[in-house]
C-alpha cells in the first residue's frame, strides 16, 4: 500500500478526534443576530434533528466510549488502515487511543489544552498550538457544535435555505459564520438527520480547500441514532473513512486516562478498552 507522509497522517488524526468530541456536548441552542423570521428557520431545523437523534437521550450523554477503524486515503486507495478507542467525557475531555502495525498513538485534549504519545515518530509531550488548531476546528465541524449551542458566543448563525442532495431530495442549511471568519455549512435531510458538513482550509500552498463530512449508517444505541460511518472529503477526493464497530454511552470514565503520565512508559502499560 502507498504511505502517507508522517504530517498528514497526523493531520487526519487531530480531525478525526475532534470530530469526535463534539457528539454530545450539553447546551441550549441561541441564535445570535437573526431576524425573527430567519431565528424560527434555524431553530425549527435544530428542533427537528434533535428530536430525530433521540430528543431527551440525545441531550442527557455525559460519557462516549466507542472503537472502530480509521482508513485514510489517497488516489481511492487504503494508504493506512489504524483502529481506535475514542474515550470522552462532556464537556470537554477526550482521549483517543491509535494503533497502526504494532505502532501505537495517544492523543489526549482537555479544555484548551492538549498532550500526544506517537511511538512511531518518537514524539511525547504537549500538543502544538496548530494541533490544538486543528483539533478545536474539528470540533466545530461536526453537526452537534451546532444542534448543542455551543457556538452561542463565538458565531452568528443564518438560514442559507434548501440545497440540492440527490435526484428529488433537498437539504435544509444552516451556517455558522465564526468571529475568526470561520465558517461551517451543516446540512440537514428533510427526515432531521444530519447528511453533511462543508468548511474551508488552507493547505501547504496557501490555497483556499473545500472540507466535507458526509454521516451514514445511522444505527439505535440506547435510544440514540449514531452515525456508525463518518466519510470526509478534501476538495472533491475522498480522504478517510471512519467505520465505528462499538459505541457506549454514559459508561463510567476515570479521570486518571486524561493525565498525562510522567513518561512513555506508562502509556504502554495503560491500555484504554
Amino acid at each position: 500500500m502507498l504511505e502517507l507522509n508522517s504530517e498528514y497522517r497526523k493531520l487526519m488524526r487531530f480531525l478525526f478526534a475532534g470530530l469526535l468530541l463534539t457528539v454530545f456536548c450539553s447546551a441550549t441552542l441561541f441564535a445570535q443576530g437573526l431576524d425573527s423570521e430567519d431565528m424560527e428557520k434555524v431553530n425549527a431545523v435544530v428542533a427537528k434533528a434533535l428530536q430525530k437523534l433521540g430528543g431527551e437521550k440525545y441531550k442527557g450523554v455525559s460519557t462516549l466510549s466507542s472503537s472502530g477503524k480509521l482508513s485514510i486515503l489517497e488516489g481511492n486507495k487504503i494508504s493506512s488502515f489504524q483502529s481506535f478507542v475514542d474515550i470522552i467525557v462532556y464537556p470537554d475531555k477526550e482521549r483517543t487511543d491509535f494503533a497502526e502495525r504494532g505502532s501505537r498513538t495517544v492523543q489526549v485534549n482537555t479544555g484548551n489544552t492538549g498532550w500526544i504519545y506517537d511511538e512511531l515518530f518518537e514524539n511525547f509531550g504537549a500538543q502544538t498550538e496548530k494541533q490544538l488548531e486543528n483539533f478545536k476546528r474539528g470540533r466545530r465541524a461536526h453537526y452537534d457544535f451546532l444542534l448543542r449551542g455551543n457556538w452561542r458566543e463565538e458565531a452568528k448563525a443564518t438560514y442559507e435555505g434548501r440545497r440540492v442532495a440527490s435526484l428529488g431530495k433537498r437539504n435544509d442549511v444552516v451556517r455558522l459564520t465564526f468571529e475568526d471568519e470561520f465558517w461551517v455549512e451543516y446540512e440537514f435531510s428533510d427526515n432531521g438527520l444530519p447528511s453533511k458538513t462543508v468548511y474551508p482550509s488552507v493547505n501547504s500552498d496557501g490555497v483556499e480547500i473545500k472540507e466535507e463530512n458526509r454521516y451514514a449508517q445511522f444505527i439505535l444505541r440506547g435510544g440514540i441514532l449514531f452515525p456508525f460511518i463518518v466519510d470526509h472529503f478534501t476538495d472533491g477526493k475522498h480522504s478517510y473513512r471512519v467505520n465505528y464497530v462499538k459505541v457506549q454511552f454514559n459508561r463510567p470514565v476515570k479521570d486518571s486516562i486524561f493525565v498525562k503520565p510522567s513518561s512513555p512508559k506508562k502509556i504502554k502499560k495503560l491500555k484504554v478498552k
